[in-house]
């Protein structure tokens, strides 16, 4: 797909952000922060996950163990190019960026976290979807997703690349993605930001506030957001996200803000 591919702002010996996006996307949704970051002094690495921004028959036959190795080579690569290493995901990339976090070879070496509307907790109607797949999967290859109160803003939404349906084994691999996420929030021990929007029609409230307590980062912070839908970095007040992200990011040592930070740490 024109735009959908994979791509890298460099800054030579600069700070690093990797980023991730969410399922069924692409990394043009994260465009403007990457932009936003590298504006500010970062090098930045946006890869194309598996499965993604191709054809819906590349899409239905991805894993989550496919998904998380390409994450995690990603983090590998840049790990071994910089010395200051911080990952930002988005949806289903905020959830492999938990995971990627608590790595037992690679999660000590990253510097700081920013976790947005992460997908960590699947509903029950997912799950059971993605349960009996298998057997809805022989007569419906995929299933129509799009939500425009995903993506508030309606210029935003029509340049949107993602496919806009599931296939089942992306259910399956979703699930799976979250629930691994899940259980590394506890071995999470890099200074850790979740911004999520009050408005999100994918990510409970509810669940959010029980998997943030469930990391295990001293240093933690949730910032709630009154506007915009899932899809945070393209929608409306995706600028104070992008502020958001870039005060975390240099309170934890990366580039000094230009800007006066607008956010604080909160320990516990």
């Amino acid at each position: 797909m024109d735009g959908a591919g994979g791509f890298s702002l460099d800054r030579p010996n600069a700070p690093a952000v990797l980023l991730l996006h969410g399922v069924g996307d692409t990394p043009a949704s994260l465009r403007y922060l990457a932009e936003a970051l590298h504006a500010e002094g970062y090098a930045v690495e946006v890869p194309l996950l598996p499965g993604h921004g191709r054809t819906l028959r590349d899409f239905s036959a991805v894993t989550a163990d496919a998904w998380y190795d390409a994450a995690r080579e990603a983090l590998r690569s840049l790990l071994a190019r910089r010395e200051w290493v911080a990952i930002a995901g988005l949806s289903m990339g905020g959830a492999l960026s938990a995971r990627l976090a608590a790595d037992d070879a690679l999660g000590d070496a990253v510097r700081a976290v920013v976790l947005l509307a992460p997908y960590l907790v699947p509903p029950a109607f997912v799950r059971a979807a993605a349960r009996l797949s298998r057997a809805w999967g022989v007569v419906m290859p995929y299933v129509n997703t799009q939500d425009p109160r995903s993506i508030q803003d309606e210029v935003e939404r029509a340049r949107a690349l993602g496919y806009g349906a599931m296939t089942p084994s992306a259910l399956r691999a979703l699930v799976a993605t979250a629930d691994a996420a899940r259980g590394a929030l506890p071995h999470i021990t890099a200074p850790t930001l979740v911004v999520l929007s009050r408005h999100d029609n994918r990510v409970a409230a509810a669940s959010a506030e029980r998997a943030f307590g469930r990391i295990g980062a001293a240093d933690k912070r949730m910032l709630w957001r009154d506007i915009g839908g899932h899809i945070l970095p393209v929608d409306h007040g995706r600028d104070e996200v992008f502020d958001a992200t870039l005060d975390w990011l240099a309170m934890h040592g990366g580039v000094e803000r230009r800007a006066v930070p607008r956010i604080r740490s909160s320990r516990g």
